[in-house]
């Protein structure tokens, strides 16, 4: 195995009231994986990572002075933005790609890479709040993502989008802001 660290962690003011991450940052497979079977020019696509998201990211960061987490790993390996139990955390297929560096990745092979980059990845999150949490506020959580403007041959005609779950005191201000 190589030295292929699951994320990037930039520093940030533990102050600054925001973290931002980005859970598709990077196209990015360790040398042992390979190509997983994908040519390069299927790395170039939106399966294999948020193109831009990662700029944008370190770009805010900065702006904000905040701390930032990127993932350094490709979606196609494994998904950081799914659940550990979900179906499509290692693809097989991605918009019309068969992946077939993933077609004999059992449940062994799944674990390795859970254990190897997608806990680490996720526990430098929790970690990164927990530091921020401990200054005295909680953080306001960004993560920034991309999305290619046809999936499946279907046209999306949003140009940026604000997803949220329980908590909307960021995500209606900014809505409003972009009306």
């Amino acid at each position: 195995m190589t030295d292929f660290p699951a994320f990037l962690d930039i520093e940030g003011s533990r102050e600054a009231g925001v973290l931002f991450i980005c859970d598709h940052a990077s196209n990015a497979v360790p040398p042992e994986y390979g190509d997983l079977g994908l040519s390069v020019e299927q790395f170039q696509r939106h399966i294999a990572w948020d193109i831009g998201a990662a700029d944008m990211t370190r770009r805010l960061a900065a702006i904000f002075g905040a701390p930032a987490v990127l993932s350094t790993f490709s979606r196609i390996l494994i998904d950081p933005n799914r659940g550990e139990d979900d179906p499509t955390l290692v693809r097989k297929i991605y918009d019309g790609a068969i992946v077939p560096g993933n077609a004999d990745a059992d449940e062994a092979e799944i674990e390795r890479r859970r254990a190897r980059f997608f806990r680490p990845y996720r526990a430098a999150i929790l970690a990164r709040i927990a530091a921020m949490q401990a200054s005295g506020r909680a953080p306001a959580i960004v993560s920034l993502h991309s999305f290619t403007p046809a999936m499946r041959g279907v046209a999306r005609p949003w140009e940026i989008g604000f997803l949220w779950d329980i908590d909307d005191r960021l995500a209606r201000p900014l809505v409003e802001a972009f009306r």
